[in-house]
């Protein structure tokens, strides 16, 4: 059976035909109890025909939709819920291709995706969007794209390989598979009335599109509320409960993220489970997650289970991950609810608590089985300009990964990034360290940073220091994941191996590599952008397993270590950061200086 799904409008003679007995469905599901998110019901053996690859009958008895080149599956007493719906997610975060990453989450039931691609759109602009998009559409289950809004994600703070302009937001409305725009990191420009930012909201808004919020300032008063006015519908960014409660008050829906290194739903979900507020303003969503976490852990049901975990019920979870996050998108009449005319995903599970994904319906079609895929994901063909982006300009050496000391100094008062483990935000430290030979020498806790300008070849690097990752010994990490610019980061306690780092992914192209008394001990390839392999997911998690093991022996004991050290230059997230200009004063939006008193 084919994949591709037909607009309703074409197809609804046929859904008529069927759930009134005059024609044979193309599928029946019997024999189960169907989880209705549309009412909060479980209703017992009620049946579902499939027509089209959408759903044409629903109810106690498809008896009369049945006929001789029907297929029917018996579901056993097993519950029927639809597929699940990731409602903001970067699919580059997976070191995946949209093919790769469809073919990795479809097990976990993960029918539906609503992708912010600003990753790539910061090395190749929009080019680089629409290859993501047109690969995205080709996938059997339902990629959906948003427009990413800001690269630069903070302009006179970084220098992005491309910027987004809003004439490229109003050409990409246009496109099949755009559903929005991505997320508005840009939060200042919004409150301060930036032209640009409005514009690129206006754009969304003419097209009848939802706009992506991110307000990661704890402020809640004038520019909480003049963001909100701006347009941005949701936000993923909470950490706490009020914060989930200040969002909904606004009209907005809090976006409640669980993913490699975000652990922010139970934090949040009291808003629900204790407070009482309405649960249909509340989404699930992963935003940032690993390939290791899909392959070994899971993805939307991992979700959802941990939700309930934190005392939810489970209809109401699974409400939270699917016809919820499909309303917000003006999609329900679509996706995210077993209801006539809607696309025909559905899960079969013998439990709602531990939500065991047995078997997946995606348009009708059986994609997966207790774990197995049984489609194929078809891939893009990726062109050299996406596979050639990592230019350092020169080779680097030692000396460019020192921090020259103010002339005389013996000790200086150095601005650290402080990691706090499984958040997004960091804190801004004051360390005093010692100065031999006229550069300031990282100790105790202390380790190296450096920005190494990788979209033009300038040969720039900007260095700093870090604090929180427990590196021991001659060591360093490099990669070319740094959300959202997508310079190289390195991070280590050894100017050398830092160098070695920076050299060998700009030889092989992009990727993450960790580096130990002058030998590799862990390398993960990702040829596309510097960001993604198109490799099996299993594959990518297996070196990504190396690469965490190889940052574990060099003294580093934090949960999904690498997402702290990809985000280092996330401008746009506070306190302290870097970028390609400098370290970024990210509470004052302001480059700073390393050193205390430097402004």
């Amino acid at each position: 059976m084919e994949h591709v799904v037909k607009p309703w409008a074409e197809v609804a003679p046929r859904l008529v035909a069927v759930a009134a007995g005059r024609e044979p469905a193309d599928l029946v599901i019997r024999g189960g109890r169907l989880v209705n998110v549309q009412s909060r019901e479980i209703l017992d053996g009620w049946e579902v025909a499939v027509a089209e690859g959408r759903f044409a009958y629903v109810g106690p008895d498809a008896s009369h939709c049945i006929g001789a080149d029907t297929q029917v599956v018996e579901a056993e007493g097993r519950y029927l819920i639809p597929g699940l719906i990731d409602a903001h997610m970067h699919i580059e975060s997976g070191m995946l291709t949209p093919a790769e990453f469809a073919a990795a989450v479809i097990p976990h039931g993960t029918t539906t995706m609503f992708t912010d691609p600003h990753e790539i759109a910061n090395v190749l602009g929009l080019e680089g969007v629409r290859m993501m998009h047109d690969e995205a559409l080709m996938q059997p289950v339902n990629i959906f794209t948003q427009m990413p809004s800001c690269a630069p994600s903070a302009p006179g703070l970084e220098t992005t390989g491309h910027e987004i302009s809003p004439e490229d937001v109003a050409e990409a409305m246009q496109w099949p598979g755009i559903v929005g725009l991505g997320e508005m990191m840009n939060y200042p420009g919004v409150v301060a009335g930036d032209p640009k930012m409005l514009s690129e909201i206006a754009a969304t808004m003419r097209a009848g599109k939802t706009v992506g919020g991110h307000y990661a300032s704890p402020d809640r008063g004038a520019p909480f509320h003049a963001y909100v006015a701006g347009g941005p519908a949701d936000d993923h960014e909470g950490t706490r409960e009020s914060d989930a409660i200040d969002r909904v008050r606004q009209g907005m829906r809090s976006m409640l993220r669980l993913g490699s290194a975000w652990y922010d739903v139970e934090s949040q979900i009291t808003a629900v489970t204790e407070k009482g507020l309405d649960p249909r303003n509340f989404v699930l969503c992963t935003d940032d997650c690993h390939s290791g976490t899909l392959v070994n852990d899971g993805h939307m049901d991992r979700v959802v289970r941990h939700a309930i975990d934190c005392g939810c019920d489970p209809v109401v979870a699974l409400q939270m991950a699917t016809i919820n996050s499909a309303t917000h998108f003006g999609m329900e009449r679509e996706l995210g609810s077993i209801a006539p005319g809607r696309r025909a995903d559905v899960i079969l599970t013998s439990d709602l608590r531990s939500l065991p994904i047995e078997q997946v319906f995606a348009r009708g079609v059986l994609v997966a089985e207790n774990g197995d895929l049984r489609v194929t994901c078809p891939h893009y063909d990726w062109p050299l300009k996406a596979r050639d982006t990592v230019r350092l300009g020169k080779e680097l050496v030692a000396d460019d990964f020192h921090v020259k000391a103010p002339e005389g100094a013996n000790t200086v008062r150095a601005r650290v990034i402080g990691v706090v483990e499984n958040q997004a935000p960091t804190r801004a430290l004051v360390r005093e360290l010692p100065v031999q030979g006229g550069a300031v020498v990282p100790e105790g806790a202390v380790a190296r940073i450096a920005l190494v300008e990788r979209h033009r070849g300038t040969g720039g690097v900007t260095n700093g220091f870090v604090e929180g990752f427990g590196y021991e010994g001659r060591m360093a990490i490099a990669s070319t994941v740094a959300h959202d610019s997508h310079h190289m980061i390195v991070v280590g306690t050894d100017a050398e191996m830092m160098a070695r780092a920076a050299n060998r992914l700009g030889r092989v192209g992009g990727g993450v590599t960790v580096w130990r008394d002058g030998e590799e001990r862990a390398l993960v390839r990702l040829p596309i952008a510097g960001l993604m392999s198109d490799a099996p997911a299993r594959e990518v998690a297996a070196a990504a397993q190396a690469m965490g093991d190889a940052m574990l022996d060099a003294g580093c004991t934090l949960n999904n270590a690498y997402m702290q050290h990809s985000l280092l230059a996330l401008v746009v997230i506070p306190e302290l950061r870097i970028s390609d200009l400098g370290l970024v004063d990210v509470t004052r939006f302001e480059i700073t200086g390393p050193f205390e008193g430097q402004d």
